[in-house]
């Protein structure tokens, strides 16, 4: 459902209304700046990133517990457990939770919840163009954090024409789909360095929250003006060392399959690349479906791709008896396993898409 004015006006008021906001937000670009644009709008609150699956539940009460907030806020996130509704309360009392997201809609209880796929005419509107309608008004200047969000989303909307007028330089005029934008500008660089400050201990992803809360302009961390947006570009800088690596292998591989499905699962003590991986790998094989996935302390963290795919339903039939959870968009998602479980999922993930569109080989 796109929303309109008055839900819009809505979120703003319950901005306003509150003194100390606990936002909740999805550790990628999407989640990130939809966070952003809503603490520098607010100027007040904590942020808290959800780590590789966007799913808040009774594990996070402690938060709430630690930082008493008066209002509670999730973005981007694709799911809000009710335990954690419940259970988010001050001294007996409930707290007020408002969730902003564009995943499969689901039903909750005692909470605001804003999603434009929701019916009548559901529409796949990310969290940072939600979060932008809300407050551009009051923040027009935050645009290009907007943008970033989008664009990491795989979303063009009309704004980013805007976006394109104010700098031309980081999205060139020939540049009309979101993965060209992705993978053949410099506002796809900017993305990329969202991408991997979020990545490695909790103390130092939220430094790098803290200075994303501050800074006046993209050119800050591109072209490196300034010395907090210089620090980010080199810790982005540092991870990619690692990413580069990684994409050869995996490009490398996938350039040796025959098959339709390509399975590549990987281990690295220090950071996941599941999500950039997958998407990169898409980009240069447009026509095959992905299960990337990295394995560490019994579990394997994956990202499905399918661009002739609806993954929600096929994620869910390769999950049956299987020991994990996941979900996410058309064709994109992620799925948590237990690593004994793994091949098992494949197997079944292989069976649900023979079953809808008969074209896996049954020697694969």
């Amino acid at each position: 459902m796109v929303l309109n004015e008055k839900q819009y006006a809505h979120i703003r008021e319950e901005l306003d209304n509150c003194t100390k906001p606990l936002i909740f937000f999805h550790d990628d670009p999407d989640g990130l700046t939809s966070f952003l644009l809503l603490y520098r709008y607010k100027k007040e609150g904590k942020g808290i990133p959800v780590k590789t699956t966007p799913k808040v539940d009774v594990k996070f009460l402690p938060k709430v517990e630690e930082y008493q907030p008066d209002k509670i806020f999730g973005v981007d996130l694709a799911m809000i457990d009710q335990d954690f509704i419940d259970g988010a309360k001050i001294e007996g009392k409930q707290i007020p939770i408002v969730w902003i997201d564009h995943h499969q809609p689901l039903e909750r209880d005692n909470i605001l919840y804003f999603n434009s796929r929701s019916p009548p005419n559901p529409v796949n509107e990310c969290g940072a163009y939600l979060c932008f309608q809300t407050v551009k008004e009051a923040r027009p200047e935050d645009l290009w954090i907007c943008a970033i969000g989008c664009i990491g989303d795989w979303f063009f909307p009309p704004l980013m024409e805007d976006f394109r007028k104010q700098y031309p330089d980081l999205l060139p005029a020939h540049i009309t789909k979101p993965e060209d934008a992705l993978f053949n500008s410099p506002l796809g660089e900017l993305v990329k360095i969202i991408s991997f400050i979020l990545k490695g201990k909790i103390s130092e992803v939220m430094k790098c929250v803290k200075i994303m809360t501050r800074l006046e302009s993209p050119y800050e961390i591109i072209h490196q003006t300034t010395s907090r947006g210089k620090y980010l570009f080199k810790r982005a800088e540092e991870l990619d060392k690692d990413y580069r690596k990684l994409l050869a292998e995996a490009l490398n591989f996938v350039d040796k399959q025959d098959s339709k499905l390509i399975v590549f699962k990987y281990k690295h003590q220090n950071y996941s690349f599941t999500k950039e991986l997958a998407n990169e790998v898409l980009y240069r094989f447009p026509d095959k479906h992905l299960i990337i996935g990295r394995e560490k302390n019994g579990e394997v963290k994956c990202s499905l791709r399918g661009s002739d795919l609806n993954l929600p339903p096929l994620v869910e039939k390769a999950l049956q008896g299987v020991d994990g959870f996941g979900g996410g968009h058309e064709h994109a998602c992620g799925v948590n396993l237990n690593v004994s479980d793994f091949d098992k999922f494949v197997e079944n993930f292989k069976q649900a898409v023979a079953d809808s569109k008969k074209i896996y080989d049954e020697r694969k």
